[in-house]
């Protein structure tokens, strides 16, 4: 097992950095600013497809999808860094066409479309044309749960119709949103449960696809990203647009969860580092009480205990990933399990520390932090909540001593 970073990875570590300053983090302001008001809100800033076409130049593009020729032939464990650097901007990761959840979607069509679907779907999605969701949460069940997802699609000759709700579709709200990845129940309750349940392609603009609204973060919508509320009234599918086949979603989503996972705590890192730069920064820049902050209260020990964590927690991500490189998603889902845990916990605790050290200003608009919190904060919940991890991580310790069900 070794983590040390290749002549190619060390380039591309280079170049990505260089870009992020140079490009991305000067324009933050730019991309705020071009965010309109009401329904322009929900527009894309000109400036981020400006920084799409540099980054697409500069070689920086889909570096991504594993195991396949459309992308730029990156393990997990040799992307995970990548995602970090992008981790320092929220909005970073679209630059490079490497923002979730197209890169999970990209993935699933890689992985399990048909023809038709990679050239309708994929090849925009690569090209940076077009951008997907996926729906899987309910507001009527316990969704971190997944077997309990009760929306459902009946066959009817050559379509399945579909009929049900979603909430929380990352991405549905960018009008470039083109087609849904949509979990939806197949079987039945007599059914085992992990078969019940398949993965089928929705376009956006299918009849009977309704947005109700946009749910809010903390009280922001994520314009122009957003986080749908759609609801789903006898929305008709060709029986070609189910991927892999009946009582498969499962399948499907063990091969998308885990990268998407590793990327998500990667980026969460990102953050962290953000904030210790920050902080540091801040405490030797300002005095309060005739002395630098860093010399005040025990601000030297949260700067060390912050460095050690993230030190910690980035060990534990580039082990995950190096899991998920070998082939077994299964073997590979504990040490998932373990970083969708630590890492954004991690990073919590350094984007609040460095609030702390920078006072009112940080929780305004004035500074990255406030949305960093928000972000990492979100993070906790989705791909599962903590709790659900945790149950995860406890099953397969204590299953090392038992040959019982845990």
């Amino acid at each position: 097992m070794n983590f040390d970073y290749s002549d190619k990875v060390e380039d591309l570590r280079g170049r990505l950095s260089g870009f992020m300053n140079q490009v991305v983090l000067p324009n933050e302001a730019v991309f705020e600013a071009q965010i309109g008001d009401g329904d322009d809100r929900w527009r894309t800033p000109p400036i981020l497809e400006e920084m799409k076409a540099a980054a697409r130049d500069a070689g920086l593009w889909n570096l991504f999808l594993p195991d396949s020729e459309r992308g730029a032939g990156l393990s997990n464990l040799e992307y995970a860094p990548l995602c970090e650097i992008m981790g320092r901007s929220p909005w970073a990761p679209e630059v490079f066409n490497c923002s979730a959840p197209d890169t999970a979607n990209m993935e699933v069509l890689e992985r399990y479309g048909s023809a038709d679907h990679k050239a309708r779907w994929l090849e925009p999605l690569l090209a940076g044309e077009i951008r997907s969701a996926f729906a899987m949460t309910e507001p009527g069940v316990a969704s971190s749960d997944a077997t309990n997802i009760e929306s459902r699609i009946e066959r009817d000759g050559d379509e399945y119709v579909l009929n049900g709700e979603k909430w929380w579709s990352s991405g549905a709200g960018d009008p470039r949103c083109a087609i849904y990845i949509v979990m939806v129940k197949t079987g039945s309750d007599t059914d085992p449960k992990h078969k019940r349940h398949s993965m089928v392609l929705v376009p956006a603009d299918s009849k009977g696809v309704k947005i109700i609204r946009a749910m809010e973060v903390y009280g922001h919508d994520d314009a122009p990203h957003g986080h749908m509320h759609i609801r789903f009234t006898d929305v008709r599918i060709p029986v070609t647009d189910l991927l892999l086949g009946e009582g498969r979603g499962f399948e499907i989503s063990q091969g998308r969860l885990g990268p998407g996972r590793i990327h998500h705590c990667m980026r969460a890192i990102g953050h962290a580092e953000s904030a210790l730069e920050m902080m540091c920064k801040r405490s030797l820049e300002r005095e309060a009480f005739g002395k630098k902050l860093a010399q005040l209260g025990a601000n030297y020990d949260i700067i060390a205990e912050c460095r050690i964590e993230i030190e910690q927690v980035r060990l534990l991500c580039l082990k995950a990933a190096w899991m998920m490189d070998q082939g077994d998603a299964r073997a590979a889902a504990p040490w998932i399990s373990q970083i969708k845990v630590a890492a954004p916990r991690v990073a919590l605790k350094v984007v609040d520390e460095a609030v702390q050290m920078f006072g009112a200003a940080d929780i305004s608009q004035d500074t990255r932090l406030a949305a960093s919190w928000t972000n990492v904060r979100t993070l906790r919940l989705a791909d599962g909540p903590d709790a659900v991890h945790r149950r995860q991580v406890a099953r397969a310790e204590l299953r090392k001593y038992t040959n019982e069900k845990i």
